[in-house]
């Protein structure tokens, strides 16, 4: 494990100064001068939350995604509906899905009366998703930092940008493609779903009518979810969803995927391969992942003078 750690810790290096201009003006030390307080601060309510709650380790890493994918990492997912704003939270995919606002909350309360107007929202997402990880078990990653918050939020890209757990692995990709990334780290993001839990609403499909599913693990899902009613009951998405290793990928192969989108990573495509290598190798996912994760990381993000330093990260100064 510390191999791998310290290998991420190199390779963000590198890998930030191959993505050019825009995320050069992220650095990992950016606030250490500013606020040198500000890391310990949003690992401590992490920790606090996690510890709580295990699943908010899962919301806390999606939240940071389902931000990046819209626009970039700019926490324009945190804005608050307003009479001239119509923002991201209740867009479809994030609408009765998404959660842990009140632990960006609390960090960021905690974080203005020990730094004002220094540490923004977008960053404060981007270290929550790489604490969650570490405190259920998962690899580590420098976090590059110095993203500034958004003034606005777009609930159509919302609505068209995230890709769905009903797609096919062709629709996968190319919702990927669309920003940047490689098939592979489709894969390699996709085992972020090694933690949490999915509403019965999601998998129901799936486990009633689709055949690339074990035929006992779909029997023990019903239990939990009626083919009718039941929308919102719970289920893990892999056999040990309060940690994160990867689990994910050995369900894959034993055709235990819990969603559509899952399953279709093992079934029969060009990412079967990766899925075998990740599902013996632990090692090689958790590295991967890490670096998948920087990568998401410096999706256009807001830098220098652009947007703002929220105060709140619900609503625009």
């Amino acid at each position: 494990m510390a191999f791998f750690s310290s290998s991420i810790l190199s390779f963000s290096t590198l890998f930030l100064f191959m993505l050019g201009m825009a995320s050069a003006q992220l650095s990992s030390n950016f606030y250490s001068s500013s606020c040198p307080t500000a890391l310990s601060i949003i690992r401590g309510v992490v920790n606090t939350a996690v510890s709580k709650e295990n699943r908010m380790g899962a919301s806390l890493l999606r939240l940071h995604f389902h931000d990046c994918f819209v626009n970039g990492c700019d926490a324009s997912v945190l804005l608050d509906d307003t009479t001239n704003l119509k923002g991201e939270k209740t867009a479809v995919p994030n609408k009765k899905s998404l959660r842990g606002y009140e632990v960006i909350d609390a960090i960021k309360s905690q974080l203005e009366r020990q730094c004002p107007r220094v540490v923004s929202c977008a960053d404060i997402l981007a270290v929550a998703a790489r604490d969650s990880v570490v405190k259920l078990g998962g690899t580590t990653w420098t976090v590059p930092l110095g993203r500034r918050d958004a003034t606005t939020a777009s609930f159509n890209d919302a609505s068209k940008d995230l890709p769905s757990p009903n797609l096919d692995l062709s629709a996968l990709k190319s919702a990927f493609r669309k920003k940047g990334f490689t098939a592979s780290e489709m894969v390699t993001l996709s085992g972020g779903h090694t933690i949490g839990q999915v509403k019965c609403s999601i998998i129901r499909t799936r486990i009633y009518n689709e055949t690339n599913i074990d035929s006992n693990f779909a029997a023990s899902l019903k239990k939990n979810c009626p083919s009718t009613g039941g929308d919102s009951n719970l289920s893990p998405l892999d056999q040990t969803a309060r940690v994160f290793d990867n689990t994910y990928f050995k369900d894959l192969v034993k055709k235990k995927g819990l969603m559509h989108s899952d399953q279709q990573l093992f079934n029969g495509g060009s990412t079967v391969s990766q899925v075998n290598t990740y599902s013996q190798n632990s090692a090689k996912f958790f590295y991967d992942f890490g670096c998948a994760m920087i990568k998401m990381g410096n999706l256009s993000p807001l830098t220098g003078s652009k947007g703002e330093i929220r105060t709140n990260c619900r609503k625009t100064n």
